[in-house]
């Protein structure tokens, strides 16, 4: 089925029926809502992302030429794990491991070819699964903490820290930020009934990251949070909206520290707090800690150009690489070290250069862009390379640059004609 893009912008479907578009949209809120729930393998994401990718391909996709250096670094970048793998495939984890390498890779292609058509529909859709999605294992994730679900406290929570629907409460929070920047959005620029209500659901999601007790995700939520409150101050058509901005966020930081202080009043929360803020934890220190094994790992690296293959980094050393760049070093050799980091950078800079394009998603993307970016600097100190929603943000970011390229033309042409 073939594709047009229309000169508002908004790239719907020139042929397909109204039912087409509204059960493709349907979808993406459905994969956007199921990628909060991942304890169990395989998870609703993966049924949803497959049921997604079939209809959408029956029904109509398109791969668009600028997307093509997208798909040749994600190739090569798997086959070098797939090659450094070969003396392992008798070990089932590890071929488990390369296969999900092989399916993230896929799930980056779908969503930047989805996304790249019926760009503000799809995205809105996007959105509001996400923020579904969020609100569900973010509830979870509290009421485990606080004893509020009868026998939950094991399966909702991990090492006193809450994980909700995740098995790990430094996903969780890493995940809970782009939803938390989209209620953020709505809050410092929605009109007041939708503000109010994303008020609270920014509130939830804040809390569940607070209490995922993971450092990383504190720092990602204020720092990605100033980020995208500083373009959306850049890019605002008016003084007014640039005022209600930086108004509206400096109250939600003071509510933030508010409920900071709140928390901070029972005695295990802040204990707690206090172990987890601590940047002198046992496992980053030494010449085996965290950073150290990042060094002695890069010297290994140099002298092995096919890696040592995936999950056998922590047979060398304690524990794991927690450096995704690292990781790709040693789990696919020179080929998948240099393509891993070319493939996010590349992705970085592209972002960058798209942030000032005006287009009807531009508000979409600034949140996509910064939850990506925050990834993407998170990933220096913990492995991200298998988090299913860093891939989602990767193809959705090369999908609005693909949908804003042909934006760009027609209004061009559409221009060039009156």
């Amino acid at each position: 089925m073939a594709y047009a893009a229309t000169a508002g912008g908004v790239n719907v479907a020139a042929t397909a029926a109204p039912g087409v578009l509204a059960l493709q949209r349907a979808l993406v809120w459905l994969v956007g809502a199921s990628g909060a729930i991942v304890f169990i393998e395989p998870s609703p994401y993966e049924i949803a992302t497959l049921l997604a990718t079939v209809i959408f391909f029956a029904t109509g996709l398109r791969l668009r030429l600028v997307l093509m250096p997208l798909l040749l670094m994600l190739i090569l970048l798997n086959i070098g794990y797939t090659i450094s793998a070969i003396p392992l495939y008798e070990r089932t984890e590890v071929v488990s491991w390369i296969a999900t390498s092989w399916y993230m890779a896929v799930t980056v292609v779908f969503f930047a070819m989805v996304i790249s058509e019926d760009t503000e529909a799809r995205l809105d859709m996007l959105r509001r699964g996400l923020v579904v999605g969020a609100m569900i294992a973010a509830l979870l994730a509290i009421a485990g903490y606080f004893h509020l679900v009868p026998g939950g406290n094991d399966l909702l929570t991990l090492y006193g820290r809450a994980r909700g629907t995740f098995k790990d409460p430094n996903v969780l929070g890493a995940y809970l930020i782009l939803p938390a920047l989209f209620a953020l959005q709505s809050v410092v620029s929605d009109k007041l009934a939708k503000a109010f209500r994303n008020v609270i659901a920014f509130g939830i999601m804040s809390l569940a990251i607070l209490l995922a007790f993971s450092r990383a995700a504190w720092g990602g939520l204020v720092l990605t949070s100033a980020f995208m409150l500083a373009l959306m101050v850049l890019t605002s058509r008016t003084n007014a909206q640039r005022s209600r901005i930086v108004i509206m966020a400096v109250v939600a930081a003071v509510l933030g520290l508010a409920l900071i202080a709140v928390l901070l009043s029972l005695d295990s929360t802040a204990e707690m707090f206090k172990q987890r803020a601590s940047f002198g934890q046992s496992y980053d220190e030494g010449r085996f800690g965290r950073f150290g094994r990042h060094i002695l790992g890069a010297e290994m690296a140099l002298d092995l150009p096919f890696g040592i293959g995936p999950l056998q980094f922590n047979r060398y050393f304690p524990e794991d690489t927690h450096n995704s760049y690292l990781n790709a070093f040693m789990s696919g050799g020179w080929l998948s070290g240099v393509c891993y980091p070319a493939l996010v950078f590349t992705t970085v800079i592209m972002g960058f250069r798209h942030v000032f394009i005006r287009v009807p998603w531009q508000r979409a993307y600034l949140a996509i862009f910064s939850a990506f970016l925050g990834t993407v600097g998170e990933s220096f100190v913990i492995d991200t390379d298998h988090w299913r929603h860093f891939w989602m943000m990767l193809g959705a970011v090369w999908g609005m640059i693909a949908a804003a390229q042909v934006y760009k033309l027609r209004s061009g042409e559409d221009a060039s004609s009156a």
